[in-house]
């Protein structure tokens, strides 16, 4: 059980728990080398080369799509955090690149038949109830030309469900503290996270939760969205285990 906790996410939300103290642990949490691994693993499943178009759904401040608009795609990032698309666009700039990116609410998107590839890295996907989760998959299907691929990066749901929970993970940059609880909720499949952060002399809270999705749900939905075939991949590409850390899926349209 949750104890509570909604599992409605609601504007409000997503404008507190990615703000500029999201941003702030960025490199704590995903450190430059990590990004660097990241966006090889995301280059090669996507099937991408120079000049590929790529879409980023809730891209963050940029931290992959900048790499790979640096190895040479054309990319689109979107997300609904003014605050980190200001970061990313900084960053794209001090990187030397050229990145479109839009604000915006991935559940209904500007792009028709537009990329070559699209992708929601780092569990960005789930935040809402399953019509509009369901939604975003019909939109990002939408936003891909035929043939195209979709990739998903998300926890394991059969190993997260095995873990004793709580979980409590600690980030630290220099005297400012991350602390983040982790629990699911077995009758809704959502994982919840509230976040503590100590930072400048006062203390924050926010949260925030996702659905729990297992492969052959992702199979059924992407299948509903358009796409034809789906493939499962574990973390950084690998086989796909009971006991992977991650779930990868790529779709083809």
């Amino acid at each position: 059980m949750n104890g509570g906790i909604s599992n409605k996410i609601s504007l409000s939300d997503f404008e507190s728990y990615f703000r500029e103290d999201y941003f702030h642990f960025g490199d704590a949490v995903n450190p430059p080398a990590t990004s660097d691994r990241q966006t090889e693993v995301i280059w090669e499943l996507l099937s991408l080369g120079q000049g590929s178009s790529v879409l980023e759904l809730g891209c963050g401040y940029g931290r992959i799509a900048n790499r790979l608009a640096k190895k040479g795609a054309q990319v689109a990032g979107l997300d609904i955090s003014p605050i980190l698309l200001k970061e990313a666009e900084a960053d794209a700039a001090e990187r030397g690149v050229n990145v479109e990116y839009v604000l915006g609410d991935m559940r209904s998107l500007p792009w028709r038949d537009r990329f070559d590839a699209a992708f929601l890295w780092y569990t960005t996907f789930g935040y809402f109830d399953d019509a509009d989760n369901e939604r975003v998959l019909r939109e990002a299907a939408s936003s891909i030309k035929k043939g195209g691929r979709l990739l998903i990066d998300h926890h394991n749901r059969v190993l997260a469900l095995r873990h004793k929970l709580p979980i409590c993970y600690v980030a630290q940059r220099n005297d400012a503290v991350r602390i983040d609880i982790l629990s699911n909720d077995v009758l809704s499949d959502r994982s919840h996270i509230e976040r503590i952060i100590v930072r400048d002399g006062c203390v924050r809270r926010t949260h925030l939760s996702f659905r729990q999705y297992g492969f052959s749900d992702y199979v059924r939905m992407l299948r509903s969205a358009g796409f034809e075939t789906v493939e499962a991949f574990g973390e950084e590409g690998g086989a796909f285990t009971s006991d992977s850390s991650r779930l990868v899926v790529v779709a083809y349209k």
